[in-house]
């Protein structure tokens, strides 16, 4: 037996829906919303710095910004998880997306269909965990870097660091339904087809840049519903064009979350597709249960 929680399959069918965060569901990254300035760097200055640490070292770009996170503070305050929490409370959101989560899955609710949300990033958990949304249960898991705290609770080292590729393995889990990072035997286990408990084609990934390419295509190849989304005010859609074009994505929308809005639209009908398919999916099943 597992001493890992695992979600067991349902009786309705789950819908799970994973966002990149910044520049996903915030219009910025969220250090540049206060942490950066608060150590004296200018936003575009302290990516530089990160960026270049990284290449001179032959090091992960996550793990160079976590780094200088760290360094930063020192001297400034005490870097600890209240002090992400905080900075993350300060953290905008696009248009919609304070009643966005609730809903979305008011709306599945109203179809036989259970929606959950999961956060994928390369961002700070801390600082995720400090939004409102987070604070108010939208997500069912949060994926994204994170610290590792000495015993008066000073960050001291990277618990967790998510970069691009390595996003693709948190699908697996949340189709598996083994959402504990440290559950690498179940993660690995063979599930059949009906069994599985979120199939990838009830998968949504959405994100906007070339970050969120691997997860995007691993739900695309697998029937699932990958959205590109671009800022509302910008109206700078070059990313989504060539997303579209190199079949990374199914749909674009812009990143205006409010009830009616394109996006709003777009995921209701994603969840009235769910349905349909089910219903097929379970009848194929029963037909191949009765050969064997």
């Amino acid at each position: 037996m597992s001493d890992f929680e695992r979600k067991k399959k349902e009786e309705s069918p789950v819908l799970a829906i994973c966002y990149d965060f910044d520049k996903t569901l915030s219009p910025n990254d969220m250090q540049a919303q206060g942490y950066i300035q608060s150590v004296g760097y200018d936003v575009e200055g302290f990516w530089k710095t990160t960026n270049d640490m990284a290449h001179a070292n032959d090091m992960d770009a996550n793990l160079a910004y976590m780094y200088m996170m760290v360094k930063e503070a020192e001297g400034n305050f005490v870097f600890n998880e209240k002090t992400l929490n905080d900075y993350g409370s300060k953290v905008k959101l696009y248009p919609g997306v304070e009643d966005w989560f609730e809903r979305i899955r008011r709306y599945g609710k109203s179809k036989g269909v259970i929606v959950e949300h999961y956060i994928i990033s390369s961002g700070l958990k801390e600082m995720i965990e400090g939004t409102s949304v987070a604070k108010a249960g939208a997500f069912e898991k949060i994926y994204a870097s994170s610290f590792l705290y000495n015993e008066r609770g000073v960050a001291v080292w990277p618990a967790q660091a998510v970069n691009f590729t390595n996003k693709t393995q948190f699908l697996f889990r949340i189709s598996k339904g083994v959402l504990d990072v440290n559950d690498d035997k179940g993660v690995n286990e063979y599930f059949a087809p009906d069994e599985i408990r979120v199939p990838f084609r009830n998968i949504v990934y959405i994100g906007d840049s070339d970050t969120d390419i691997p997860c995007m295509k691993l739900v695309n190849l697998n029937g699932g519903h990958a959205i590109g989304v671009y800022d509302l005010n910008k109206q700078d859609k070059s990313k989504v064009y060539r997303m579209m074009e190199e079949n990374r994505i199914k749909y674009f929308a812009p990143a205006d979350y409010r009830e009616g809005s394109e996006i709003d639209d777009l995921m209701k009908a994603i969840v009235d597709r769910t349905v349909s398919n089910e219903v097929l999916e379970n009848i194929h099943y029963r037909n191949q249960k009765e050969i064997y």
